[in-house]
């Protein structure tokens, strides 16, 4: 049963990773990869209230399956993250390559620790 929850999860983590990066990629226009950081960062913010709220007891291991693992995991893309710092530093924009692989990690590193926190500080 556990792994239903990740697919349903999934389900809709995948689509809406898509469409969300699709959406604010159009809107900057540049060649830095707003629409990954943007999935990226929110799916550890997510991923840090689910801990938290299962960590202090007010979430099921079951929500941690389907929000956590199944939304999230498809929600975020280290794959992607790693493709587009490689490519950026391939066309020459190495100082945005950079910018990105340390933004990106201290950003989604720093969502998720927020997040953690707002739910363990809400239901402790």
């Amino acid at each position: 049963m556990s792994w239903l929850l990740v697919i349903l999860g999934a389900m809709v983590g995948a689509p809406v990773r898509y469409l969300t990066d699709r959406a604010v990629q159009t809107r900057h226009g540049t060649v830095f990869p707003w629409g990954t950081f943007t999935v990226n960062v929110i799916a550890s913010g997510v991923l840090g209230v689910v801990t938290g709220a299962v960590s202090a007891g007010a979430a099921s291991s079951r929500v941690a399956l389907l929000v956590g693992t199944g939304l999230c995991g498809a929600l975020s893309t280290y794959s992607t993250f790693s493709y587009e710092t490689l490519r950026l530093a391939q066309d020459g924009a190495r100082l945005l390559a950079v910018a990105n692989a340390v933004v990106s990690v201290l950003a989604a590193v720093g969502a998720a620790v927020i997040g953690m926190a707002l739910a363990r500080a809400a239901w402790h």
